[in-house]
């Protein structure tokens, strides 16, 4: 089974809530999500890589969240706010990637012309708040479902580090889904 069907399987298993078969159809058939990439020259900088990213924060969080620790404090969330916060919260990274070409030296000093993805976004509208306005297009997302997804970046994003705490405080998801972000980005796809 490739990334894409996994997605969908887990998606269409997870994720019952109304408007989520319209996300899923323009998903599939009206955007990149499946063939971008996650990143343009870090994790996932290749085709499918956004696809890939988000099954490894799904699973991250999933494994986060079944952990001990997790359980000590309480952390419990339905396996559809799980999929959703997971599987859907770069969706803002689709549509921003194009291939372009740069001339680089190859291992004997010749220079060669090499394909690379060129981040352009024609919805600047931030980041995880560009996931949250996108998907509240076609479902409805609870408050701290909106809250994980935008503050998903944690203290590696460019958000006002007092208002991060804050939100880790308030609405746990955040910080496990930042967590489980972190670690997919990080330690599974640093390659």
């Amino acid at each position: 089974m490739n990334g894409r069907e996994r997605f969908i399987e887990i998606y269409t298993k997870k994720i019952k809530r109304e408007g989520s078969d319209k996300l899923l159809e323009y998903l599939k058939n009206q955007s990149d999500f499946f063939t971008c990439p996650a990143s343009a020259r870090y994790h996932g900088a290749y085709e499918g890589g956004l696809c890939d990213h988000s099954l490894n924060v799904y699973d991250c969080l999933v494994t986060f969240l079944e952990s001990p620790q997790a359980k000590a404090l309480g952390f419990s969330y339905s396996e559809e706010t799980v999929a959703i916060v997971s599987l859907l919260h770069d969706l803002c990274k689709a549509g921003c990637y194009k291939v372009s070409s740069r001339n680089v030296k190859d291992e004997r000093g010749v220079w060669k012309s090499v394909p690379y993805y060129e981040f352009s976004d024609p919805l600047p509208y931030g980041h995880g708040e560009k996931s949250v306005y996108i998907l509240s297009g076609f479902m409805r997302l609870t408050r701290e479902e909106a809250f994980a997804i935008r503050y998903h970046m944690g203290f590696s994003g460019i958000e006002d580090k007092r208002d991060i705490g804050t939100v880790f405080e308030t609405y746990p998801l955040a910080f496990a889904l930042s967590h489980a972000d972190m670690v997919a980005t990080y330690y599974l796809e640093k390659d």
